[in-house]
This record gives structure tokens, sequence and C-alpha cells, in this order.
């Protein structure tokens, strides 16, 4: 079976395109650049849609990072360096990533969302059984650094879960983008 190419779409076309994207969910400028790059049928056209979208208000990056960041803070209870990450994923310039995420998580203790994390994680362990293991306590970690926690905090918190926590003052884990 041959692969359809997208149609490609002259200004008209592609102000409609853009349009529909954006009903169905907030866009990045750079994602959204890529998705009508993907459909112009003149490149020209992009950055001239791009700025029409910005002046009628449908597109804008600042504001596109904090609902973001927002959500995924009260959503998924993610670490900062995690949703900045995510964000430049999504073509968000790193320096708008970052100062979003740090006003957003500005009042937030982190501890006390990685102790959430864990409750929620594994609630069905018991305490007791709880990190019994090395092993457990180094899946509990790597999983807490990919959610986006710093690495004091993370070892401050898993301590207090930890059966045998005097294995965790022996850690060092590796060095960690953000780490503070």
């Amino acid at each position: 079976m041959q692969e359809r190419k997208p149609r490609r779409l002259d200004s008209t076309g592609l102000w409609a395109f853009a349009l529909k994207l954006l009903t169905g969910r907030a866009y990045s400028i750079g994602e959204l650049r890529e998705k009508l790059n993907r459909r112009a049928e003149t490149p020209g056209d992009i950055d001239e849609m791009l700025t029409r979208l910005k002046e009628h208000g449908y597109l804008n990056d600042q504001r596109f990072a904090e609902g973001y960041a927002a959500a995924r803070l009260a959503n998924e209870k993610l670490g900062g360096s995690r949703v900045v990450r995510d964000l430049r994923r999504r073509r968000v310039a790193p320096a708008l990533a970052e100062d979003t995420v740090r006003e957003v998580y500005r009042d937030v203790d982190e501890t006390a969302l990685i102790e959430d994390w864990i409750r929620r994680k594994y609630r069905l362990a018991s305490r007791d059984a709880l990190f019994r293991e090395d092993k457990d306590m180094a899946a509990a970690y790597r999983r807490l650094v990919r959610a986006g926690f710093r690495t004091a905090d993370i070892l401050r918190s898993l301590k207090r879960f930890a059966l045998n926590p005097e294995l965790l003052d022996a850690f060092e884990p590796p060095e960690q983008e953000g780490d503070e």
C-alpha cells in the first residue's frame, strides 16, 4: 500500500487547517510551525500565518507554557525539570520554559510532591514491604528522576519510606541536569 502524502494547502486552506488544529488542543508556535510546514504549498505563507494567529490571540507561547506547566503540576504532580523537558520537546524556547516552570512551581514543595507520588505509585504495597530490597529502591529512584524531581529531594524522601535508609547514605547518584 502506498503512503498518501498530505495535500498541499494555499494560504486560505492553511489558515483553516491551523484553526482546526488549534480547536483540538493548544500548540506552541514551534509545534504549529512544523505542522504547517508539512502542508504549506508556499513556505513563505507559514510566517505570515503564525503572525496572524498571534495577532488574533490564538497563539501565545507564554500562555501555552503556563497552562501546560500548571496542568502537569495539578494533574500528574510531576517535578519541575520534567515539565521543562516536556515544554522544550513541544518546541517552547528553553528560557521561556524554565522561567515559566520556575514561576508555576514557585510555592510548590517538591519533597511533598515526591512523597505523594510514592504513596500513589505504591499504594497497594504495605509499608513494611516498601523498598525492602536495593533493586526496589533503585527502581523507585529511577522513576522519580524520570518524573522530574531533583536527586537531593528524592534521596531525602526515599529515606523516609525505606526499610533500610542507611543504604541511601552511601548512594552517589549520577549528576543530573538541574541539580542544585
